[in-house]
């Protein structure tokens, strides 16, 4: 039995609470919220995220961090990515030589541009740090559906010790060696996902949403092999799986955001509704710097930039990436001569 310690109660964490019990580990849950702790410990569910989802006796939960973290075979950090840092620096003294941690969040971080793992690196510098990532909404993972994720890391025998550890007949892991474009991919999509949002909330259609999603990852990958990340990541689970998903799902927190500011409503009004971490608001001010940083054009990144910070209306800027001027869609394909 792994004794598995998941920093963050909120829906991602509850549900590989789940997860991990149903495969036989022993899973304690940490959450920073004393109130969200007697909550999930008396009611046995998490009536706000995952409401219905009983929760076993087996699985403890503590707001005691160093209980998460002591003596645990495998530390996930599922905290949402603007509190990152923070938690990464508080569980830091308790984190031994070596102790693996699996991070699944997805986003930058706007002042230093560093992904998720590389900023747990620089709080944990002890750690074995991973990621977990994928199309894989908490709201169908709490409920036992069939979801397939990635799991990266620098070790081929790390990524395969933890494919073990989450894989069961409903949630299926993948490994791969290259967790920047794993978390590249995972960050991005959230913004393409407000444009999709937005294009849902001014009643444009299927054709419209295809087009930002194929065009998104265009975008994403053209960033992220620039950056260093494969090609293959952002054509995978965690690229364009994710992508979709998150586009198109109704449990898309950033669709939801993005939809309600196609209706008009402001950027706060829209998080505010939402009543969760809109991750996609936070890194895109942080792709937009990357984009700049690395000379990569990402259109609609820009555009969303615009609409969440610059005041422009949601219609101008889709009308504006339609007027753009006409371009290949592939330039690395060969014309006849």
């Amino acid at each position: 039995m792994t004794q598995i310690g998941i920093m963050g109660a909120g829906s991602w964490g509850t549900a590989l609470a789940l997860l991990l019990n149903q495969n036989g580990h022993k899973v304690t849950v940490w959450s920073i919220d004393p109130s969200e702790i007697e909550m999930l410990s008396t009611k046995r569910e998490h009536s706000a995220k995952l409401p219905g989802v009983k929760i076993p006796e087996e699985i403890d939960f503590t707001t005691e961090i160093q209980e998460g973290i002591s003596k645990k075979d495998v530390v996930v950090l599922a905290v949402p990515s603007p509190f990152t840092r923070s938690t990464a620096r508080s569980m830091s003294p308790y984190v031994k030589e070596g102790q693996l941690l699996v991070n699944v969040a997805k986003g930058i971080e706007e002042t230093t541009l560093m992904p998720l793992s590389e900023q747990i690196e620089e709080e944990i510098p002890q750690a074995d740090v991973a990621v977990l990532s994928g199309p894989s909404h908490a709201e169908e993972v709490g409920r036992g559906l069939p979801t397939t994720v990635v799991v990266g890391a620098r070790r081929k025998a790390t990524a395969e010790y933890l494919q073990k550890i989450f894989m069961s007949e409903v949630f299926r892991v993948y490994t791969s060696p290259d967790i920047l474009g794993i978390e590249l991919g995972g960050s991005l999509k959230n913004v393409i996902a407000l444009a999709a949002g937005v294009a849902d909330g001014l009643g444009y259609g299927d054709n419209t949403k295809a087009a930002l999603i194929t065009r998104g990852i265009a975008e994403i990958a053209r960033l992220g092999v620039k950056m260093g990340g494969k090609i293959e990541s952002f054509s995978g689970l965690t690229g364009i799986g994710d992508l979709i998903v998150t586009c198109a799902s109704v449990h898309s927190r950033n669709r939801r955001a993005g939809y309600l500011m196609g209706q008009g409503k402001t950027m706060q009004e829209a998080m505010d509704e939402v009543k969760m971490v809109v991750e996609g608001v936070y890194s895109a001010k942080a792709a937009k710097k990357l984009a700049e940083k690395y000379g990569v054009s990402m259109p609609i990144v820009d555009a969303v930039n615009a609409v969440l910070f610059e005041g422009k209306k949601a219609r101008d800027a889709v009308r504006e990436l339609m007027l753009r001027d006409g371009r290949t869609e592939n330039l690395s394909l060969p014309w006849e001569e």
